[in-house]
Parts: C-alpha cells; structure tokens; sequence
C-alpha cells in the first residue's frame, strides 16, 4: 500500500489514521510509526512557536500571522471591549494541493 493513494474511508483523517497508513505503507511498527509522526508534528510547532515558517513543498505553508489590537463590542452588552494584540497559525495550500484537491472524486 502506497501512503500517497491511501483511501481515507473517513470525512475527517484523524493522527491515528496518518499513523496507520505510515505503518502499513513502510512496514514501521504502529509505535514507531507514532513517534515518526509525533515528531514531524513536534517540529513544525515548534518552529511556528518561534515565528518560523514551514514550507512543505507540493502541500502548503504555516506561518504566524500578527494581529494588531482592536477596540471590539461585547455581542450580548455591547459594550466596548479592547482586544488584545495576537499572533495566530495560518495555513496556505499550495497550487498543487489545491489541484489535487479539485480533482479528487
């Protein structure tokens, strides 16, 4: 079984299910296999906690993105609340990604 043409029989692909396929696909023990990808996963938040940016080619890439603060409204009081400023994980697909998704059945 190929990791890449895994058929993902879920809506939503879970860590267990990367897991799985990683061990199958490499013949990795389901333990290693979950230190592999705990590592991987490990490294990128690592990285985008210091204000990295990961690049993984063919798929996409994380980054933080800055958020100034902003003087805001309480949805139930509407009073003035002021928010603070932020930096938050974003992700952009990449243009073969995003091919491959529009294909896919």
């Amino acid at each position: 079984m190929n990791l890449v043409h895994y058929e993902f029989k879920k809506e939503v692909m879970k860590n267990s299910d990367l897991i799985e396929a990683l061990s199958k696909d490499t013949q990795l023990p389901i333990r290693k296999a979950e230190e592999v990808v705990k590592m991987v996963f490990d490294s990128m938040a690592n990285a985008l906690a210091d204000c990295d940016t990961v690049e993984i080619r063919g798929f996409g890439s994380f980054k933080v993105k800055h958020y100034d603060g902003y003087t805001g409204k309480n949805p139930k009081t509407g009073e003035p609340i002021k928010v603070k400023p932020k930096k938050l994980p974003s992700f952009k697909s990449d243009k073969e990604l995003k091919e491959r998704a529009d294909t896919h059945k």
